[in-house]
């Protein structure tokens, strides 16, 4: 489980784009943001729900919330990912591992038979007051962004 739990300030960042450009989540204040954490570029899960995410944009569009996905991969590696599958939204690179750590999602894994440290597939939905307004542990790829757009959708009632 998660150290952070619903009502807590979301940790802000500082990290690179795909294309280099900074990005903090106090220049995303008075918006939802979708922080989604993912293990690495270009693999079977990752690129299912990034693929979702990217279907589903114009949904998130329309309540204004913004899709930030993070992984410890290069600024490089994005760059290849999102031209690849066509993302049109943030992939942060977060190569010293500081976000990961900070969310709490860097943590003990097992891939046959073998246990190291990696990214757990979480996801934070930040309200636009910078505060935690869901997490989302265990994600399904394919069902993430429905189950968020959803989720958007009754927090703004």
């Amino acid at each position: 489980m998660s150290k952070l739990k619903v009502g807590d300030k979301a940790p802000e960042f500082n990290l690179p784009d795909q294309g280099g450009k900074i990005h903090s989540l106090k220049d995303y204040a008075g918006q939802w943001v979708l922080l989604y954490f993912y293990p690495k570029d270009d693999t079977p899960g990752c690129t299912t729900e990034a693929c979702s995410l990217r279907d589903n944009l114009p949904n998130f569009n329309k309540i204004k919330a913004k899709i930030f996905g993070v992984s410890t991969n290069s600024v490089k590696s994005h760059r290849k990912f999102a031209d690849k599958f066509e993302l049109p939204f943030t992939l942060l690179a977060d190569e010293d591992k500081e976000l990961v750590k900070a969310y709490d999602v860097y943590k003990p894994k097992k891939f046959m038979g073998r246990e190291f440290l990696g990214t757990m597939r979480e996801s934070f939905l930040i309200d636009p007051s910078g505060k935690i307004a869901k997490v989302y542990e265990g994600v399904k790829p394919a069902e993430h962004a429905a189950e968020v757009l959803a989720d958007l959708t009754n927090l703004q009632k």
